[in-house]
């Protein structure tokens, strides 16, 4: 088999998202906005109308007659808001975040959607390290004191940062900011990633450790998640027992990464010290158990992004955006790919789902931190531009545990996090016309995934690791690796039916000796962990992996 480096990159530049000039373009902001924005898009020659608060029945009405959509997060911009803007080109959402928009219906109607992702990084960093501090020297509580006019010293002993040990779940922009003052004042910090090697961490100056001794060997805790079904919950009863006695737990991340009630409990039983929340399960959230932990927490609205500055930087940021790509320009933080040209996307385009599915599946189903990424166009894909499947693959690998990754910032991502990131091809693809394969080297294993595009443009996965299969990608699957032993499909199909759980379809793939076997079960809905669980423990199963791909197949 003879293989040759990618060639032939593709690169983004102004022609890649290229929309015409016209005499005069429309821009419709439909969330308030820092005036800075409004500014920018003037001066960039567009008509701003202004409307914030606008109801969609409204927006319905005349987003016809625009040619720009900007939003913060109260607009949502729906798939029928999305279909009655005739004339759109791009909408830039002045946040993070873009759960609000309908972003596959923008893709297939060619709108470019873009976001800010760093714009408050710094407010969050710093909202981060406000409330630890003040935990540390109960500062909320000494000023309520003083403005009752008491004068209690040594009611309100501290405890100095200097040689704490700080756990940092999530070794993000926002991670790594909060750590890199934490180490300047004297902490010890410890960072749990799995997307970021040992070496990686080492080198931005924490000391990288599994989720377990995070919560064993840290003072304070402090989370910068995405909310995922992986890190839901990830602080409750089962972790906080086995934390210090004292701990102190920070959250500016997300609602819904901590268990309320059981920090609640933790709280007035002494085993946690304190706590300092900006984030809730329900926003605006109005009662919650936290709320009746008196002086121990600190509660504050969802202030993270709330400074002057990120409001600035984020408003600037987006506009500017939408003033270069109605000027025939680039977007910088684009989301989606209508921004790479259109002869270049026919090529591939029946690929590009299959690629992302692709990197989601490959990444759960391994382990630890990314060493590694081989990607393998065969066949005759391989005669073709395929930077675009490279970055779809990098964002199906990313998305499965951090937010608002986009097709523009994967490969950013990639080499932030000191991943090696290589591209074969090869013109000999076997039994099939061509294939794209994946193979994934973490610091526990390595997985393969390989798939092509059948007759009728079916997209289909025909390997993992070293198992043949021929399945279609679903969005629930369960996957399998046993012994090749009779009994095995009927308990699995037992035990899910005893969960009423429905299987769609069911295929087998079995090394040539016989001796082991993958099987990936199809269902129509997700399951939990003591379902995997109850089939890990059948006779001959070694593990048991639920794999879910999110978005149309």
């Amino acid at each position: 088999m003879k293989y040759r480096a990618a060639s032939d990159k593709l690169q983004i530049n102004s022609s890649d998202i290229l929309i015409s000039r016209m005499a005069k373009t429309k821009v419709l902001v439909t969330d308030k906005l820092d005036e800075s924005g409004l500014t920018i898009l003037k001066q960039g020659g567009s008509e701003v109308d202004y409307k914030p608060g606008i109801n969609a029945t409204e927006l319905i009405e005349i987003i016809g007659q625009y040619d720009a959509l900007l939003v913060r997060s109260q607009t949502k911009a729906t798939k029928e808001i999305l279909e009655s803007g005739i004339k759109l080109k791009i909408i830039g959402r002045a946040g993070v975040g873009v759960d609000n928009i309908d972003v596959e219906t923008a893709t297939e109607k060619g709108i470019i959607v873009v976001n800010s992702p760093e714009g408050n990084t710094i407010a969050a960093a710093e909202h981060t390290l406000a409330l630890m501090m003040s935990l540390a020297r109960q500062v909320t509580i000494a000023d309520k004191s003083c403005k009752e006019n008491k004068w209690e010293r040594a009611k309100f002993m501290g405890t100095e940062l200097k040689g704490q040990t700080l756990g940092i779940i999530g070794l993000g922009k926002i991670g790594q900011r909060v750590g890199s003052v934490a180490n300047a004042i004297g902490m010890k910090t410890l960072g749990y990633d799995p997307f970021v090697s040992k070496e990686r961490a080492l080198d931005l100056g924490f000391e990288k450790v599994e989720l377990e001794e995070i919560f064993t060997r840290s003072d304070f805790i402090t989370l910068h998640v995405p909310k995922t079904k992986e890190t839901q919950n990830m602080i409750s009863k089962l972790s906080i027992d086995k934390m210090k006695d004292g701990v102190r737990i920070i959250n500016c991340a997300r609602g819904g990464l901590i268990n309320e009630q059981d920090l609640a409990d933790a709280i007035k039983s002494g085993k946690v010290a304190g706590a300092a929340i900006d984030v809730f399960n329900e926003e605006p959230c109005t009662d919650s158990a936290l709320h009746s932990c008196g002086d121990k927490v600190i509660l504050t609205p969802h202030l993270g992004a709330s400074t002057n500055q990120a409001q600035l930087n984020v408003a600037i940021d987006v506009a500017e955006q939408i003033r270069d790509v109605l000027a025939g320009g680039v977007a910088k933080s684009a989301v989606n790919l209508p921004g790479l040209k259109p002869e270049l996307v026919k090529q591939i385009k029946h690929y590009l789902g299959l690629a992302e599915y692709m990197g989601s599946m490959v990444r759960q189903l391994a382990t630890g931190a990314i060493h590694s990424i081989e990607i393998e166009s065969l066949g005759k894909l391989s005669e073709k531009n395929t930077e675009g499947l490279k970055l779809a693959i990098l964002k199906g690998i990313f998305s499965c545990s951090m937010d608002s990754v986009t097709f523009v910032n994967a490969p950013l991502i990639a080499k932030e996090k000191g991943i090696k990131v290589k591209e074969l091809k090869s013109e000999d693809s076997g039994a099939y016309v061509d294939q794209l394969r994946i193979k994934l080297v973490t610091e526990n294993d390595t997985r393969i995934i390989a798939g092509t595009i059948l007759q009728k443009k079916i997209p289909a996965i025909i390997q993992i690791d070293s198992y043949p299969v021929n399945i279609k990608p679903e969005n629930h699957s369960i996957i399998t690796y046993h012994h090749d032993k009779p009994g095995i499909v009927a308990q699995v199909s037992k035990i899910l039916w005893d969960n009423q759980v429905n299987i769609s379809s069911l295929n087998l793939g079995r090394t040539e000796d016989s001796a082991s076997a993958v099987m990936v079960v199809n269902i129509d809905s997700s399951v939990d962990d003591a379902i995997l669980k109850q089939i890990e423990e059948i006779n001959g199963i070694a593990l048991a992996k639920y794999v879910r791909l999110k978005g149309k197949i």
